[in-house]
């Protein structure tokens, strides 16, 4: 995240003291940010200011943290927003709980507001990656760089047969993704590619991400190419 970009947080807990810490941290972090004692104002915030990441707790009176993960996930304009559970749940269960609804993060009461920031700030940026619209101008040059690169390659049969020294371990579906991103496809372009959710090509491509150390999709195309992750 840059200084100059402004991102919107939506917190939602019902504990009042927590609330006021964790706003003034971030808020001192250059984030802006509101919250809601209960999920019912959290959805309603979230629908008069799309936030850009929702950190939420789970044990809330009335509708909890499972069920307006649900419905979050549920509506198209948030089904790809970043969420954390904030919890003083801390077992494996329901963590795996939480992420099988789709949380993206999970982090236990008491927890260190600077890690929070942290992850907050990664969550953001790697969304912003994967569905940055600019990158759309980039396509006719990454498919130029490809072209390029597959030529060069064509030309040096020894370059080919040596192997990559980098070993990255990819799922049989990031493999997918990569490589259609590699072709130039944009996340809605992959989605009906593969017959899955935006949402869901959005987190492959960040966890390609993360696997390769890239930031955006031209890095992830050109780290791909040069070690022989994608042909």
């Amino acid at each position: 995240m840059t200084e100059s970009v402004e991102c919107n947080i939506l917190l939602v807990d019902d504990e009042a003291g927590l609330r006021e810490a964790v706003c003034a941290y971030f808020e001192d972090e250059g984030f802006q940010i509101v919250a809601a004692s209960n999920a019912i104002d959290g959805w309603e915030l979230a629908q008069q200011r799309p936030p850009d990441l929702i950190i939420s707790d789970i044990m809330m009176p009335g509708v909890d943290g499972y069920q307006f993960l649900a419905q979050l996930r549920d509506d198209p304009r948030f089904e790809s927003v970043p969420v954390v559970f904030l919890t003083a749940k801390g077992m494996t269960a329901d963590r795996i709980q939480g992420y099988e609804a789709g949380v993206d993060a999970y982090l236990s009461k008491p927890f260190d507001p600077d890690e929070l920031v942290a992850i907050a700030r990664n969550l953001i940026n790697r969304r912003r990656a994967a569905t940055d619209p600019t990158d759309s101008v980039h396509l006719e040059t990454i498919s130029q760089q490809i072209a390029e690169l597959r030529g060069l390659l064509g030309s040096q049969p020894s370059v080919v047969a040596t192997p990559s020294s980098v070993q990255v371990d990819l799922t049989p579906r990031e493999q997918s993704v990569l490589d259609l991103v590699a072709e130039g496809l944009m996340n809605k372009e992959i989605a009906r590619r593969l017959n899955t959710s935006v949402r869901n090509v959005e987190k492959y491509v960040s966890r390609l991400f993360g696997k390769t150390g890239t930031n955006s999709r031209t890095e992830l195309v050109r780290y791909a190419l040069k070690h022989g992750l994608t042909e």
